[in-house]
C-alpha cells in the first residue's frame, strides 16, 4: 500500500551499498510535524507506523498530527489504526486463528473463488509452547517421556497445526520441544528493523507485532514494539487489518547506577513490578531511559520487558542502542541485518547514545539500580515484593493473616511410607520455569553456580519438593552443558523437564500422590517457589496454597531449604555431612564468577546451531500424517477441532444489517461483567452442557481437558459462553451460575439450551448489561460465543475498549444506554427489547431502544451505536470483520 506521504518525508537509506525505501521522521518534523524529535522512541515507532500507512481513510493527515499534539500535551485523546509488521501466537490461542482461516478458505470455495486467497497478510509465527505438562521429574528420561504424552494428548490439534504450516503462505509453525514463543521470539524471529519488498523496492521500518499471549511484550527488551492482543484482535492484524488503538500515555523509568554484588535481574524486575503497581500504568507505555541501561544486559532489559502484564502496562519499551546490537550479533543474526539496525536507528533519531536530549514523557519515576536487593514476590500477586531478608517472617505473618493457621504454624502431617513429614510453609514445587527468566544466562547459569557449589557442601534437595526445569529454548541446555552446569543442576534433581510453559501456567503437573495426600489430610498451607511471572491463587497447582516468584539460583536455594520459614539471611540453608551449619552466603555465586561463565559458556554458534532447522521438529512431529490441501479435511468426529459456522449462507454481497425486533433478554447483568465471566475458561463440569456434548461424543470426564485446549470446538465453546459458576444473571435474585428463564413459560433455563431453543424459533436475542461490560482480557471467544449463542446487540451503560472491538468484529452491536441504566428502568429481563434505525446506522449514532414491559407498556429510549469509526461500521455491516475480509480477497 503506496502512503500519501503528507510530510514528504519517504527517503533512501544507503547501508554497505544496499538501498532501502524509510520514512525520515527527520524530515517529517521538517515538513509539518513540529517537536517529534521529543517523542518517546516507543511513540516515534507509531508516528512512522502512521506515515508508512497514510491513507486518507484509516490514517488520515490529523491523525499523524496528532503525534506533534502529543508533545505539547503529553497525552492524546485520539485514536488512530496500527498496523503491526507480524503477528505472533501460542497453540492455545492460536489453534481458533487457524481454524477461522480454514473456514474462511472453504467459505470461499463455496462462493466460487479460489480456497488459496485466504492466507495471512502479514508474517505470522505460531510457536507450540503450551501443552507441556510436568508429569515426569527428578529423571534422566523426563524430558522424553513428558514430550511423548504431550504428543498423546494433543495429536488431533497438533495434527491441524501442521496442515495449517503447509496449507498457507506466511504462516509458520515451531513444534513442540523446541520452546517458549517469547524467547524464541527474542532469540530467533525478531529482526529490531523489518524488511519487505514492494514494487521492486526494500522498505525497512521498526519491527512490530502483536501476540495472542500477554508477555508478547517480552520482545520490547529487543526495541521490538509489541504486546498481547485477543484472538480476534491477532486474526485482523494477521488479515492485514489496522488494529484500533488510542495514542497512548508514556511513563519514563529513568535507571541509574548498577546492580549490587548478589543482586539479579529478578530481583530487579520483581521492584520494577512493585513501583509501576503503585504509580498505575494500566493502559500505558513505559519507557526506560537513563544511564542506567548501560550496566544491565539485554536478556536483563527482556527480562523486565517480559513482565509488563505484571506491572499493568501495555508495553515496556527499551529503546536501542549498543547492546541491542550486541545481541543481535550474539544470537546470530545476520551481520548485514545488524548494520542495518544501527543506520536506520540513527537515520531515525532512535539510537539512545545519540539522544540529544531525554525525550518527553507523561510522567517520570526513577530507581537506582544499586538499591535493588534478593527478593521474592508472593504469595499470590506478583505486585507483592517480598525482601529476602524478610521473606521468614513475611511467610509467618502470611499464615496469619491470609490463611487464619497461627494456631498451627509448627503443625506437621506424616508422609505415608517415608519417615519424613511436612508443614505449612514446605515448599512442594521448586520450578525453573517460564520465559521470564530463562531468556537470560547470568540467573541460569547462577543457578548452576549455585548448585554445584551446594554439591560440594554435600547438601541434597528435600525429599518432599518437585524440582523442574524447563528452559524457554534449546540455548539454555547448550550454555549449561559447556559450563558443566547441567550435570550439577541434574544432582539435586533439577533435570530438563521440557522447553515450554509449564510450572507459570499451571502446567505443574500432579504432586506424588503421597505428598498430596498428606497436604489434604493435614490442611496444608503448602508453598511454591517458581522462576515465573504469575503466582495467582490456584494457579500454579490445586495442592498448593501460596506461591512465591524468584530467580533460578533462589529457585535452587529453597528446594534445598524445603520451607519458607527458613530465613535465608540468617539460617543454615542446610548441614554438610560432618553436620556443620551451611550459610546461603557461603554458596551464593559471586556477580564475577557469572560473569565469567556467561562470557566463556554463551555463544553465537549455539544460537545458530538450533535455530538453523526451527521449524523442522523431532521425529513423532516429522510422523504426524497430514490429511487436505488447500482445504481442511474435517474430521466431524473430532471434539477438539470441527468447521465453524460463521460462514454458512454467505453470499457475495453483504445484505444490510436489520433492525432488531422484539428481541428477548438472554442475560441481564450488572457491572464489571468481565471477558472471564463470559468466555469459556479452565475445566470443564461433567454435568454442564459442554460436559454433557463431551460425554455424548464418547469422552470420559477424565479426557476432558480443558476449554483452552477445546478452543478450535466451537461445540464446546458455545456451551461454555456464560457458563461462569460465577456469573449472575439479574433476572434472578442473587442466583450463580450460567442461567436464564426461557419464554413465554419464563422458566430457568440455561443459557446455551435457552438460546438454541430460542433460534429454532427464530426469537433475536440481546444482552443487557450495566457499567464496564466486558473488562478483563481480550478473550476472543467472549465475543465469539455470544454470536454463536445469536445475540445481536449488547446494551450496557459502558464498554471495555477490547471487548467493543471484539463484539463489532463478531457483527455484534454494541450500544451504550444515553444517561439511563436498565436499573433505572426498572427492568427485570422479562421484558422484549427493539432497536430501530440499524438499516441506516452510522458511527456513535443515537438509536431508539424500545422496551416492552410484560404488562404491556413500553418506553423509548436512547442508545449510542458504539461503532466508533467508517472502518468498524464496514465490519460490521458485513456481519463481522472474518466477513468483511473474506469477501475483498474473494473478489480479488
Amino acid at each position: 500500500m503506496a502512503s500519501l506521504d503528507s510530510f514528504k518525508c519517504r527517503r533512501e537509506l544507503d547501508v554497505d551499498g544496499n538501498s532501502y525505501v524509510y520514512f525520515d521522521l527527520k524530515e517529517a518534523e521538517k515538513n509539518g510535524l513540529e517537536g517529534v524529535s521529543r517523542l518517546p522512541a516507543s511513540l516515534k515507532v507509531l508516528l512512522e507506523n502512521l506515515l508508512r500507512n497514510e491513507d486518507g481513510t484509516t490514517v488520515t493527515r490529523s491523525d499523524i498530527e496528532a503525534m506533534a499534539k502529543w508533545v505539547q500535551e503529553r497525552k492524546s485523546t485520539t485514536e488512530i489504526a496500527y498496523r503491526p509488521a507480524r503477528v505472533l501466537m501460542q497453540d492455545f490461542t492460536g489453534v481458533p486463528a487457524v481454524v477461522d482461516l480454514a473456514a474462511m478458505r472453504d467459505a470461499v470455495k463455496q462462493l466460487g473463488g479460489d480456497p488459496e486467497s485466504i492466507n495471512p497478510q502479514v508474517p505470522v509465527d505460531l510457536v507450540i509452547d503450551h501443552s507441556l505438562m510436568v508429569d515426569v521429574f527428578g529423571s534422566d528420561d523426563a524430558f522424553k517421556r513428558n514430550v511423548e504424552r504431550e504428543y498423546e494428548r494433543n495429536g488431533e490439534r497438533y495434527k491441524f497445526l501442521k496442515w495449517g504450516a503447509s496449507a498457507f503462505d506466511n504462516f509458520r509453525v515451531v513444534p513442540p520441544g523446541t520452546g517458549i514463543c517469547h524467547q524464541v521470539n527474542l532469540e530467533y524471529l525478531a529482526q529490531t528493523v523489518w524488511t519487505k519488498e514492494e514494487n521492486g523496492q526494500t522498505i525497512a521500518y521498526p519491527d512490530t507485532l502483536v501476540g495472542t499471549d500477554s508477555h508478547t511484550t517480552m520482545v520490547n527488551g529487543l526495541s521490538v514494539l509489541g504486546w498481547g492482543v485477543g484472538g480476534i484482535e491477532a486474526e485482523a492484524a494477521m488479515l492485514g487489518q489496522p488494529v484500533s488503538m488510542l495514542i497512548p500515555e508514556v511513563i519514563g523509568f529513568r535507571l541509574t547506577g548498577k546492580l549490587p554484588e548478589g543482586a539479579t535481574a529478578t530481583d530487579l524486575v520483581l521492584m520494577v513490578v512493585q513501583m509501576l503497581r503503585e504509580k498505575g500504568v494500566v493502559g500505558k507505555f513505559v519507557e526506560f531511559f537513563g544511564e542506567g541501561l548501560d550496566h544491565l544486559s539485554l536478556a536483563d532489559e527482556a527480562t523486565i520487558a517480559n513482565m509488563a502484564p505484571e506491572y499493568g502496562a501495555t508495553c515496556g519499551f527499551f529503546p536501542i542502542d549498543n547492546e541491542t546490537l550486541n545481541y543481535l550479533a550474539d544470537t546470530g543474526r545476520d551481520p548485514a541485518r545488524v548494520k542495518l539496525v544501527e543506520a536506520y536507528a540513527k537515520a531515525q533519531g532512535l539510537y539512545r547514545p545519540e539522544y540529544e536530549v531525554d525525550p518527553v514523557f507523561t510522567d517520570t519515576l526513577e530507581l537506582d539500580l544499586s538499591q535493588v536487593v534478593p527478593s521474592l514476590a508472593g504469595p499470590k500477586r506478583p505486585q507483592d515484593r517480598v525482601a529476602l531478608d524478610n521473606a521468614a517472617d513475611a511467610f509467618a505473618m502470611t499464615l496469619h493473616e491470609e490463611f487464619d493457621k497461627m494456631a498451627s504454624a509448627h503443625k506437621r502431617a506424616k508422609v505415608e511410607g517415608e519417615e519424613y513429614s511436612i508443614g505449612h510453609g514446605d515448599v512442594v514445587i521448586a520450578a525453573i520455569t517460564s520465559c521470564t527468566n530463562t531468556s537470560n544466562p547470568s540467573v541460569m547459569l547462577g543457578a548452576g553456580l549455585l548448585a554445584r557449589n551446594a554439591l560440594k557442601r554435600g547438601l541434597k534437595v528435600k525429599p518432599w519438593v518437585k524440582t523442574s526445569l524447563a528452559p524457554g529454548s534449546q540455548v539454555v541446555t547448550d550454555y549449561l552443558a559447556k559450563a558443566g552446569l547441567q550435570d550439577d543442576l541434574d544432582a539435586l534433581g533439577f533435570q530438563l523437564v521440557g522447553y515450554g510453559c509449564t510450572t507459570c501456567i499451571g502446567n505443574s503437573g500432579p504432586l506424588p500422590e503421597k505428598i498430596s495426600k498428606a497436604i489434604k489430610e493435614g490442611d496444608l498451607v503448602a508453598t511454591s517457589v517458581l522462576s515465573g511471572n504469575r503466582n495467582f491463587e490456584g494457579r500454579i497447582s490445586p495442592d498448593v496454597r501460596a506461591n512465591y516468584l524468584a530467580s533460578p539460583p533462589l529457585v535452587v536455594a529453597y528446594a534445598i531449604a524445603g520451607s519458607m520459614n527458613v530465613d535465608l539471611y540468617n539460617d543454615p540453608i542446610g548441614y554438610d555431612e560432618e553436620n556443620e551449619p551451611v550459610f546461603l552466603k557461603e554458596i551464593w555465586p559471586s556477580n564475577q564468577e557469572i560473569q565469567d561463565a556467561v562470557r566463556t559458556a554463551v555463544t553465537p554458534e549455539m544460537f545458530a546451531s538450533r535455530y538453523a532447522d526451527v521449524f523442522k521438529g523431532d521425529d513423532i512431529w516429522a510422523g504426524i500424517e497430514v490429511k487436505g490441501g488447500q482445504t481442511y479435511d474435517w474430521d466431524m468426529t473430532s471434539t477438539y477441532i470441527q468447521n465453524p459456522p460463521y460462514f454458512e449462507g454467505m453470499s457475495m454481497q453483504a445484505a444490510a444489517p436489520e433492525s432488531v425486533s422484539n428481541a428477548r433478554i438472554l442475560g441481564l447483568f450488572g457491572d464489571s461483567i468481565t471477558t472471564d465471566h463470559i468466555s469459556p475458561a479452565g475445566s470443564i463440569k461433567a454435568d454442564s452442557p459442554a460436559g454433557s456434548y463431551l460425554q455424548g461424543h464418547q469422552v470420559a470426564p477424565r479426557d476432558f481437558n480443558s476449554y483452552g485446549s477445546r478452543r478450535g470446538n466451537h461445540e464446546v465453546m458455545m456451551r461454555g459462553t456464560f457458563a461462569n459458576i460465577r456469573i449472575k444473571n439479574r433476572m434472578f435474585d442473587g442466583l450463580e451460575g450460567g442461567f436464564t428463564k426461557k419464554w413465554p413459560a419464563g422458566e430457568k433455563a440455561d443459557i446455551y439450551h435457552a438460546a438454541m431453543d430460542y433460534k429454532a424459533e427464530d426469537t433475536p436475542l440481546v444482552i443487557i448489561g450495566g457499567k464496564e461490560y466486558g473488562t478483563g482480557s481480550s478473550r476472543d471467544w467472549a465475543a465469539k460465543g455470544t454470536r454463536l449463542l445469536g445475540v445481536q446487540a449488547v446494551i450496557a451503560q459502558s464498554f471495555e475498549r477490547i471487548h467493543r472491538s471484539n463484539l463489532i468484529g463478531m457483527g455484534v452491536l454494541p450500544l451504550q444506554f444515553e444517561g439511563t441504566g436498565w436499573e433505572e428502568l426498572n427492568m427485570t429481563g422479562d421484558e422484549t427489547v427493539s432497536v430501530s434505525g440499524i438499516e441506516t446506522l452510522k458511527p456513535r449514532e443515537l438509536l431508539d431502544v424500545t422496551i416492552t414491559f410484560p404488562d404491556g407498556r413500553t418506553e423509548t429510549v436512547k442508545a449510542r451505536a458504539r461503532i466508533d469509526t467508517e472502518n468498524e461500521l464496514e465490519y460490521y455491516r458485513n456481519g463481522g470483520i472474518l466477513h468483511y475480509v473474506l469477501r475483498r480477497l474473494a473478489a480479488g
